[in-house]
C-alpha cells in the first residue's frame, strides 16, 4: 500500500475548498545525523513538496550533535541548487558563539535563523538569543523557534523580544503550544510574533486558527516528521472548520511566508475569527477522543489495538444520521491504517492516518472525499 495514495484524495479535497491557493512550507529539515533516528535528504524533501504541489519551503538542518557549520553549508548549497524552491535558514546553538556563524551563513545566502531550545538546552533569556534577535531586527529576518513539546514555557521571553525588536519576525513553531493558553491574548499587539502550524492535535490547531490573527500564522509540516501533503490534508480542515476565509487561508498557506522570505512588510488579514457556536456532534466528539488516544498510544510506542477497537465501535451509528458519511470515511482511514501498519510495522508515518481520522471527526462541516470504491477523476466530495 502506498501511503501517499491514501492521503492524496484528502489533500485534494482540502485544497479544492480554497480556490487559487498556493502552498509554501515554512518548516522543513534535511540531515542524516539526528539522534532521534529521523533522516531526510534533499531529494526526499523535494519529492514531498512536488507531491503536494508546493512552490517551495524554508529548510534548515536537523539536530547535529557535532555542530552546525558544515550542515549549514550543506543546506545553503542545497537551496542554491534547487532553483529557488528551497529557502535556507541557518541553525545555530546559543552555547557556541552563534552570532558569527549566523553572519557567515547570511553572507552565503541564508534568509533566516532556526533555534531549538529543547535540542540545544537553552531558554530564550539566554544573552546570545537576544544578540541573534537583534541581528534579525537589523536585517528584517525571520527567527523560527521550537515552541512545542519537551520545553518549559518560553512565551514570556518571546513576547519581550518581539516587543523590543519589532523588525525581527519571531515564529513560534508547533502552534506555540507551550504558551498558546495565554499568548493569543497579546499576539494582536505584536504583529511580528508569528506561529507556524507544524502540529497535529486538532484542538490545538483549531484554537490557533480561532484565537490568533490569521496574518500571524504560516503553514508548516515539520518534514520529515510530517509531510507537506499530509499537513495540508488535516490542517486546512481545521482552518475551514473554524471559519477562516479563502483569502485568509491563502495568506497562511504561502503568501505571508513569501513576504517573510523577501523581508517585505507583513500583510494583515483582520482580527482573529474567535470562537463560534456550532451544532453539537456528540457522537463524533467521542469518536475523535478514541482516535486521539490511539494516536498518542502509537506515538509512545504502545499498542493502540484496544482504543482502535473502541473507535470502530463508535463508528457503528445509524445510517440515517446526518454525520453518517463522516463515520464511514473514518472507517476507511482505519482500514488503511491497519493495512499499512501490517505491511510496514516500523514506519512511523502510519500514525498520520490516525491523526487525519481524528481531525475528520472534529471537522464535520468540511467536505470529505468520495468513498474509496467510488473514486474517479471527477468524483465529487461527500458532505455530512
Amino acid at each position: 500500500m502506498n501511503l501517499g495514495d491514501v492521503l492524496q484524495p484528502w489533500t485534494r479535497v482540502a485544497l479544492e475548498q480554497v480556490p487559487g491557493v498556493e502552498v509554501f512550507d515554512a518548516h522543513t529539515h534535511i540531515g542524516q545525523n539526528d539522534p532521534d533516528g529521523m533522516r531526510q535528504s534533499r531529494e526526499e524533501l523535494i519529492a514531498g513538496l512536488e507531491l503536494a504541489g508546493a512552490r517551495g519551503a524554508f529548510v534548515f538542518p536537523m539536530h547535529e550533535p557535532d555542530g552546525y557549520p558544515n550542515p549549514n553549508d550543506m543546506v545553503i548549497e542545497t537551496a542554491r541548487e534547487s532553483g529557488g524552491r528551497l529557502i535556507p535558514f541557518c541553525r545555530v546553538n546559543p552555547h557556541e558563539d552563534p552570532v558569527p556563524e549566523a553572519e557567515r551563513c547570511l553572507a552565503l545566502g541564508a534568509r533566516g535563523i532556526k533555534l531549538h531550545p529543547r535540542a540545544e538546552q537553552f531558554t530564550l533569556d539566554h544573552p546570545e538569543v537576544r544578540n541573534l534577535v537583534a541581528l534579525a531586527d537589523e536585517r528584517t529576518l525571520p527567527v523560527l523557534i521550537h515552541a512545542g513539546r519537551g520545553i518549559p514555557a518560553l512565551g514570556l521571553h518571546a513576547v519581550e523580544l518581539a516587543g523590543e525588536y519589532p523588525n525581527a519576525r519571531l515564529i513560534l513553531a508547533h502552534a506555540g503550544i507551550s504558551d498558546l493558553s495565554w499568548i493569543w491574548r497579546v499576539a494582536p499587539d505584536l504583529p511580528n510574533l508569528l506561529f507556524d502550524t507544524a502540529w497535529w492535535m486538532p484542538a490545538d490547531l483549531q484554537a490557533l486558527f480561532s484565537l490568533v490573527p490569521p496574518g500571524q500564522i504560516v503553514f508548516a509540516s515539520d518534514a520529515p516528521y510530517g509531510s507537506t501533503a499530509f499537513g495540508l490534508s488535516f490542517q486546512l480542515r481545521s482552518a475551514l472548520q473554524v471559519g477562516l476565509s479563502t483569502d485568509q487561508i491563502r495568506l497562511i498557506t504561502s503568501e505571508q511566508a513569501l513576504r517573510l522570505a523577501a523581508g517585505e512588510p507583513l500583510k494583515p488579514a483582520g482580527p482573529a475569527v474567535g470562537e463560534r457556536e456550532r451544532a453539537p456532534h456528540v457522537l463524533l466528539d467521542r469518536l475523535a477522543e478514541f482516535l486521539l488516544l490511539s494516536a498518542i498510544v502509537a506515538f509512545r510506542g504502545g499498542d493502540p489495538t484496544e482504543t482502535l477497537a473502541l473507535a470502530r465501535l463508535a463508528c457503528d451509528v445509524p445510517e440515517e444520521i446526518d454525520d453518517a458519511p463522516v463515520f464511514a470515511a473514518v472507517v476507511e482511514l482505519l482500514d488503511a491504517f491497519e493495512a499499512y501498519a501490517a505491511e510496514e510495522p516500523d514506519d512511523r508515518r502510519s500514525r498520520s492516518l490516525l491523526i487525519l481520522a481524528s481531525t475528520v471527526a472534529r471537522t464535520p462541516e468540511v467536505p470529505i472525499p468520495a468513498p474509496a470504491g467510488e473514486l474517479t477523476p471527477g468524483s465529487a466530495p461527500r458532505s455530512a
